[in-house]
């Protein structure tokens, strides 16, 4: 992988919590933004704010499934501002809100079934 590419995902893992643009990271690596969109996606299969956005998501599961964090919080924790928004997209990747998640982990003794997991 491109050492590029590699540095841009060790930023996103530093910055999960907090807001980061386009631009920060392709100066972090001394490209431009377009010229970092096509080599990220080329190397990983996903521009980086996608990318970004499904670490967050995995980052939220992770916190659903071992704390008693609310939603709120959870969303806050992995870099989301807008709870609308989280609760959309976290819907649209694995299938069920975030409150509908920790009742599924509930109802079957701490497991989300794989088709969900592996989305």
């Amino acid at each position: 992988m491109d050492r590029r590419v590699q540095r841009i995902i060790v930023l996103m893992g530093e910055a999960k919590c907090r807001e980061v643009t386009l631009c920060e990271m392709a100066q972090a690596v001394n490209l431009t933004a377009p010229h970092l969109c096509r080599l990220f996606k080329a190397e990983v299969g996903l521009p980086p704010l996608q990318y970004l956005k499904h670490l967050r998501m995995r980052e939220a599961v992770g916190l659903l499934e071992s704390t008693f964090l609310s939603v709120k919080e959870v969303m806050l924790r992995v870099g989301f501002r807008d709870e609308s928004h989280f609760v959309r997209d976290f819907k649209a990747m694995f299938g069920l809100t975030p409150t509908q998640y920790r009742a599924d982990l509930q109802n079957n003794d701490g497991r989300v079934s794989d088709e969900i997991k592996n989305r």
